[in-house]
């Protein structure tokens, strides 16, 4: 009876994944990361793995053409104790969409978790991490060789440094986190380029917000998450606004000059629902869906997603 009420109540949530009015997690990395990560286990009943690997396939659709597939390796271990541990995330990115496909190794995430409190009640975990690019974000189109926008690009471009704590206990989650890049990228987009050789038309180029040597602002999130956790099935319901609270930053070609960006600050709302099964205390399953509530108005950096949904195999050991 109890495996019933579970199944009808994942099928529930799973139906109000899709009733959320539409932004998977567009954030620029940092919101699956240690302590800033959703669904994160509590039991003080059986003791809790540190160390674990986790393979995850997650598909995004933007707000324009370009789908977006990552297959991410993520894996975690602990160092010194067993209140401290290492994650690092390696993701491969293939990206489909009206100009051109693109694939390969995405940036690479590493953190430091440390569990700075903990008792029968509630869980108090700090992180602080970076994420290193895999390429200066400027990869071109077969066809004509022209800078493709920054949907495409398989990498940010950027050196970033990400801090964040997080409060966890059997029904909720409370997370916070800061991302900042320290440099521009290297991408060459422009829409003078493009319009006189793409055939859908100069309105569609223009959708692709002008992103020459981006320099993303710095984000900030919040999550909020409430979850149902039973002996093999576990639920969770939450919302994740990231705050951009500097302006992107792009060198306008036309000006000779490096511009901020209006319309770029502000907040991205998604509503995020987990479901996961677990085989036994060292590996399970979990499905992740995401969709869009609110977006900024400009948004160079083509992390905004409609909806996303991430499938995963995790083993603790």
């Amino acid at each position: 009876m109890k495996v019933n009420k579970s199944i009808l109540l994942s099928l529930l949530l799973l139906s109000a994944a899709h009733l959320v009015v539409a932004q998977g997690c567009s954030d620029a990395g940092f919101c699956t990361m240690g302590a800033m990560k959703p669904d994160q286990p509590f039991n003080k009943k059986v003791p809790i793995k540190l160390r674990s690997m986790e393979l995850s396939f997650y598909r995004g659709s933007s707000t324009i053409s370009p789908v977006i597939y990552v297959a991410t390796l993520d894996m975690s271990f602990n160092v010194i104790d067993n209140k401290t541990f290492v994650q690092v995330k390696l993701p491969y990115q293939a990206v489909n969409g009206n100009f051109g496909n693109t694939s390969g190794l995405s940036d690479i995430s590493f953190c430091v978790t440390r569990n700075l409190y903990s008792s029968e009640k509630f869980d108090i975990g700090l992180t602080v991490g970076g994420k290193i690019p895999t390429n200066n974000s400027n990869l071109k189109d077969d066809e004509f060789g022209l800078s493709l926008p920054m949907y495409y690009q398989t990498s940010l471009g950027t050196y970033d440094a990400i801090a964040g704590i997080s409060l966890v206990n059997r029904k909720w989650l409370f997370a916070t986190g800061i991302q900042h890049p320290f440099n521009a990228n290297g991408n060459q987009f422009r829409w003078g380029e493009w319009i006189p050789v793409y055939e859908g038309g100069p309105d569609y180029v223009r959708k692709n917000d002008l992103c020459y040597e981006l320099k993303r602002g710095t984000d900030i999130m919040f999550r909020a998450e409430r979850n149902f956790r039973y002996a093999r099935f576990n639920f969770s319901v939450g919302l994740l606004p990231i705050w951009r609270i500097t302006k992107d930053e792009i060198f306008n070609t036309n000006l000779n000059e490096r511009v901020k960006l209006d319309g770029t600050l502000g907040m991205a709302l998604s509503g995020i629902v987990t479901a996961g099964y677990s085989f036994n205390v060292k590996s399970g399953v979990r499905l992740l869906v995401g969709k869009k509530i609110t977006q900024r108005d400009v948004n160079p950096d083509g992390l905004t997603r409609n909806d996303v949904m991430t499938v995963s195999y995790f083993y603790r050991f």
